[in-house]
């Protein structure tokens, strides 16, 4: 058992090894969560959070040649969340860690070095050091033990790992700044050269940045929001005003108090966010920044937008040009717009509205924040160097005043259903004069495009309120995630890993639709069953599976990872099976020839340790009812796996038969 573990000395006399059983007793008495003077920990002992969630203590990495003192999931311990020593490694396994008198934490080395210590607030009277169920070790005094009153505390100094709770952020009393920095490699612990980090000049935002290099930028905070973050991530931030404590930052906490959740900078550069789900051990992979090719920092170039959900990703704005016309048509838009028509100054400009943008970067600007838009816009004309203007705070319908001059740059576009920002852009009078000339000429045939479409939409939109009414129940039903054990992926990361549902991701189909091959950002693969709309699987079926194979877990049944619902999409994400299903090895005549027949006798085996789980073993007793080779899929040893639960039925524990009121399963010509 792994905690304060005692060790066992082999000494000539049972009187000797009384007493040193009885010394070690007495030094580790305590809760296995806490330290205090005159206690260590070394070796394997560790250190684990009341709740069982995380644990402190030695590991190595490195050929087992540097070991760290850090601390880690308990039920996944290949997943560290903090490291005391990440620039100071120890040569030999034989580290101590423990805390001094005055509450000062030490890492003592083989020779009694200090290789690491705390840097505590003030001096304790009753000084502990405690690992919360938060994943943060804090030192408190047992005199004045408040949240408040934590002498030192892990969260101030993360490493590449964001949790619930823990500040990203300044503390502008005493210049703390906490930012999150990868790792060299997923097998080293030492630093690597991403950050994730503040930017306070201005308006707060974030930047991922590779040493000097910006790769990422959220945009600035709009009172609601960071204007360039993806909405699903979005959700989960809260501001930590200057007001509290002096602080200036940002914190996040799960939905889903049931889940674990963590937020983590990769060695390459990108921010993923990962939730573990009750009774799993593996992490999935539910968000990520870079997403796409519109997350790249100033991917289009200077005076321009950039927007991944048209065909033409990078367009100019409006009144401007590319710089280099033969660039632009290469698609290497690095050298950006530049206007057509000068700006006319002393005339009074005009300005257009751009809408659902992230904001520029803030790199020459001016902020007011009691300004009205009105004001906003008048003081923009008072300078001829003023390109364009936002509200810096979107409550209320919008206020505040923020002012670029220069080149606008990393703008990016949303459509509605993740809106941004609206940002003004200043233009000569007469290039906007042209422009809604251009606009009126078109005018006439715009109106019959948009009374035909008007009309369509209407008939769709009718047809749609019919068809709304008698699902939502039922769809309705499936949106509660509490009653699913399993992450809801949202749609448009779906889409990025399988390509955009490329015809050349398609690994399989049957009467529910396509499967497809995909790729998240993180490198795990995924298959991805989409369900048409003529599918013979429909809600129920949906739902049917979706929970069902949440609450099964079996090393023959395929894991489900997550769904995605959007609209009229229905997805199912499961993890990737490369060897296909039972099928090709069964009635091609390549495959057959791929199995020997100690291989077939295992396979056979694997499919009744599954069928017998489900019948008997889990604690859901589930009867297939549409069990056949297309539906037992192979892993890369080819060990098999049940698949396609979207007909099965569950009995109670005292049931042995049951009626149904349809004929399931799949149909023989």
């Amino acid at each position: 058992m792994r905690g304060l573990l005692m060790e066992t000395l082999a000494l000539p006399s049972f009187f000797y090894c009384l007493i040193a059983f009885s010394s070690t007793l007495l030094q580790f008495c305590i809760a296995a969560d806490t330290i205090s003077p005159g206690q260590s920990i070394s070796g394997i002992q560790t250190l684990v959070s009341s709740d069982k969630v995380f644990e402190l203590g030695f590991f190595s990495s490195g050929n087992n040649k540097s070991w760290y003192l850090g601390i880690w999931y308990k039920k996944t311990p290949g997943v560290l969340v903090w490291i005391a020593n990440q620039n100071s490694p120890v040569t030999d396994p034989s580290a101590i860690f423990t805390i001094s008198d005055s509450g000062t934490l030490v890492l003592l080395n083989q020779s009694n070095h200090t290789i690491w210590y705390s840097n505590p607030s003030r001096p304790a009277q009753i000084p502990v050091a405690q690992l919360l169920s938060s994943g943060n070790l804090v030192l408190i005094d047992k005199v004045t033990s408040t949240s408040e009153s934590y002498l030192w505390k892990s969260y101030d100094y993360p490493i590449n790992t964001w949790l619930p709770g823990m500040i990203i952020g300044k503390d502008m009393s005493n210049g703390l700044n906490r930012f999150l920095t990868s790792c060299k490699d997923s097998d080293i612990a030492s630093p690597g050269d991403s950050t994730y980090k503040f930017d306070y000049k201005g308006l707060p935002q974030i930047f991922i940045k590779r040493g000097t290099m910006k790769k990422f930028r959220t945009g600035p905070w709009n009172g609601v929001r960071f204007s360039g973050l993806p909405m699903p991530i979005n959700q989960f931030f809260f501001p930590i005003l200057a007001s509290q404590n002096d602080m200036v930052g940002y914190m996040y906490e799960p939905k889903n108090k049931l889940v674990s959740t963590r937020i983590t900078l990769s060695e390459s550069g990108i921010l993923q966010r990962f939730v573990l789900m009750e009774g799993s051990t593996e992490w999935t992979t539910m968000d990520a920044v870079p997403n796409d090719m519109c997350d790249n920092y100033g991917q289009c170039g200077p005076n321009s937008v950039c927007r991944s959900y048209k065909e033409s990703t990078c367009e100019c704005l409006e009144g401007f040009i590319p710089k280099s016309p033969e660039e632009w048509k290469l698609l290497n838009s690095s050298s950006g717009c530049v206007r057509r028509t000068p700006l006319e100054c002393l005339r009074k400009d005009s300005f257009m509205k751009l809408e659902w943008v992230k904001l520029p970067d803030l790199l020459e600007f001016w902020l007011n924040k009691t300004m009205s838009t009105k004001e906003c816009e008048a003081e923009c004309l008072k300078n001829c160097s003023c390109t364009a203007y936002a509200n810096s705070d979107i409550n209320g319908g919008g206020n505040g005043c923020l002012i670029w001059f220069g080149n606008l740059i990393d703008i990016r576009g949303y459509n509605q259903e993740n809106p941004g920002q609206d940002l003004y852009i200043r233009l000569a009078t007469s290039e906007l004069r042209s422009i809604r000339e251009s606009n009126v000429k078109e005018g006439p045939v715009v109106v019959l495009m948009v009374s035909v479409i008007c009309g369509m939409l209407t008939l769709g939109f009718i047809y749609w309120c019919i068809t709304w009414k008698i699902t939502s129940r039922r769809l309705g039903l499936l949106r509660k995630k509490e009653d699913i054990e399993v992450p809801l992926f949202d749609f448009t990361t779906v889409a990025t890993a399988t390509n955009k549902f490329s015809q050349e991701n398609v690994i399989g189909a049957g009467g529910f639709g396509p499967v497809y091959k995909g790729h998240l950002s993180n490198g795990q693969n995924i298959a991805v069953k989409r369900l048409s709309k003529d599918s013979r699987q429909g809600l129920k079926e949906f739902k049917n599976e979706v929970v069902l194979i949440a609450k099964l877990q079996h090393r023959n049944l395929v894991r489900l990872l997550g769904y995605c619902i959007q609209g009229d999409e229905k997805m199912l994400i499961y993890e990737y099976m490369p060897n296909k299903s039972l099928n090709y090895f069964i009635f091609e005549q390549n495959g057959s020839a791929l199995l020997t027949w100690p291989k077939r006798l295992d396979i056979v085996l694997g499919i009744v340790r599954g069928l017998l789980y489900l019948h008997q073993d889990s604690r859901l007793q589930v009867i297939h009812r549409d069990l056949k080779a297309s539906n037992i899929l192979l892993d890369i040893n080819l060990n098999p796996k049940i698949s396609d639960f979207g007909l099965a039925r569950t009995f109670g524990g005292d049931e042995s038969e049951m009626k149904t009121e349809r004929v399931v399963g799949t149909h023989f010509m």
